[in-house]
């Protein structure tokens, strides 16, 4: 069967190159239930590789030929090899967590080949904890961030005594909805530029009705007060050429630790989780002395709810955006931080929320195109950055979940770096933790794990500064 490529994705596949894999992924870890035996995880592993049927998402490579008068399309391979998506991998000793992540950065690295489906999962054993990991991924082109874990839940049960549960690759009675997906891949701006892109080029008459809100953002941006839009960030060590090789760290933290700051200071979880980044970038940088002397940018995606929205989206959910927060690095306090990138991005909704959804779409893609235009054009060199990175945090599921009876003990999302921004932070909420993924060049972002550190230090920092 083949299937026209939408532009969107098209984009993700034209924009990739040796430096630059376009592939999200997921590191997930999982608890053996109580009496796994010594095989338990072959037994995994071969339970998961004899999926009787492949679900059609899964069986699609790209393809463009003459035949396809130079256009992209979906062909389903004819040839599908599941030993070749699908593998069982172990850790050398001694096991810890530092052989995964690097592991994982590993796996990270490497582009999936367009002649096959987009995609590939690890199950991996060796942890000297007795713990089970699961890496995977998939090509932007397919999915997005919020549609990969989207995917991945659809495995999982809140029983603890469910079993033959199907793969994520297997063909169910009951599929996960491909449109919604693919209304995700087209309104998600923490991972879809091309969404952006097309927006920005084309700007529809009724975005072209936001002079009042443009003119008051424009005058922020001009005054480095940053909300909707940045036109100004310095340059930072993050904001060059990268290369293909990546380096991941991950780590979580306890939602109720975040949220009893919030609580505490009269702010959010994101303005917490923001300002977490915040200091840790500035000890980071100032270890590396490349501090900048005014404060960094971090394009932060939103969803404003119907009620906070002048305009919600047709079918009454929310409308997406983003905000380009000043980070406060600048700041020596941690209570300062903060409070500026509360006031930022308070600032920011404050913006959106007198657009319409489509005017919120066409702002964030104003903002977001001088990053995206280089990228998508493949031009030369690295253009003065509108922000210095993307920080995303994706709500996951707040209760237990479990596969075949083995406990996911956390998930940790990959994310793609770009030339000019060579470092991406993911987060995502599971289970009263907050799963950080932090995805960086490993030439370009050197030492990328002491970031970890650093976010550990900031969280007791704030707890300090909020008075608990």
């Amino acid at each position: 069967m083949v299937t026209p490529i939408d532009p969107t994705s098209v984009g993700f596949l034209l924009a990739e190159n040796r430096s630059m894999p376009m592939h999200v992924g997921g590191l997930a870890l999982y608890k053996k239930p109580e009496g796994a035996g010594r095989n338990y995880v072959r037994d995994m592993y071969e339970q998961m590789r004899s999926s009787e049927e492949i679900a059609p998402l899964f069986l699609r490579h790209p393809h463009r030929s003459a035949r396809t008068a130079g256009q992209f399309v979906w062909e389903e391979d004819e040839q599908f090899d599941i030993e070749h998506h699908f593998r069982h991998s172990a850790l050398p000793k001694p096991g810890r967590i530092r052989e995964l992540l690097e592991l994982s950065s590993r796996l990270h690295s490497t582009r999936l080949a367009w002649d096959r489906p987009l995609w590939e999962a690890h199950v991996i054993e060796g942890l000297r904890d007795g713990r089970v990991a699961m890496y995977t991924k998939m090509h932007h082109a397919l999915v997005d961030g919020v549609s990969a874990m989207r995917l991945l839940a659809a495995i999982h049960s809140s029983d603890p005594d469910e079993r033959n549960m199907p793969a994520p690759w297997a063909k169910r009675e009951r599929p996960p909805r491909a449109a919604s997906a693919r209304a995700a891949l087209e309104t998600n701006l923490s991972d879809v530029p091309m969404a952006a892109l097309r927006t920005a080029m084309g700007i529809t008459a009724e975005a072209a009705g936001m002079p009042g809100a443009l003119i008051r953002t424009l005058n922020k941006s001009i005054r480095n007060e940053t909300s909707a839009l940045s036109l100004y960030a310095p340059r930072t060590i993050l904001n060059q050429q990268i290369t293909g090789a990546r380096r991941f760290a991950a780590q979580d933290w306890p939602v109720e630790r975040l949220r009893a700051i919030g609580k505490a200071t009269g702010t959010t979880i994101n303005d917490v989780v923001i300002a977490m980044c915040s200091g840790a970038m500035r000890a980071y940088l100032l270890e590396l002395d490349e501090l900048p002397d005014t404060s960094p940018v971090a394009m932060v995606p939103i969803g404003l709810k119907a009620k906070e929205s002048q305009v919600a989206s047709a079918d009454g959910g929310n409308a997406v955006g983003s905000i380009m927060v000043k980070m406060g690095t600048e700041l020596p306090d941690a209570g300062a931080r903060l409070r500026s990138v509360h006031q930022s991005m308070k600032a920011g909704k404050e913006a959106l929320s007198s657009m319409t959804q489509i005017q919120i779409l066409a702002m964030s893609a104003l903002g977001r195109a001088p990053a995206i235009l280089p990228v998508m054009l493949k031009m030369s060199g690295v253009a003065k950055p509108p922000y210095n990175l993307i920080i995303s945090n994706v709500p996951g599921p707040r209760t237990t979940q479990y596969f075949n009876g083995a406990q996911l003990m956390g998930n940790y999302p990959l994310s793609i770096p770009i030339h000019g921004m060579a470092l991406n932070i993911t987060c995502t909420s599971y289970d009263g933790l907050m799963c950080f993924g932090l995805t960086g060049c490993r030439r370009t972002v050197p030492h990328l794990q002491r970031l970890l550190t650093y976010l550990d230090e900031e969280v007791t920092a704030l707890e300090k500064a909020a008075g608990i």
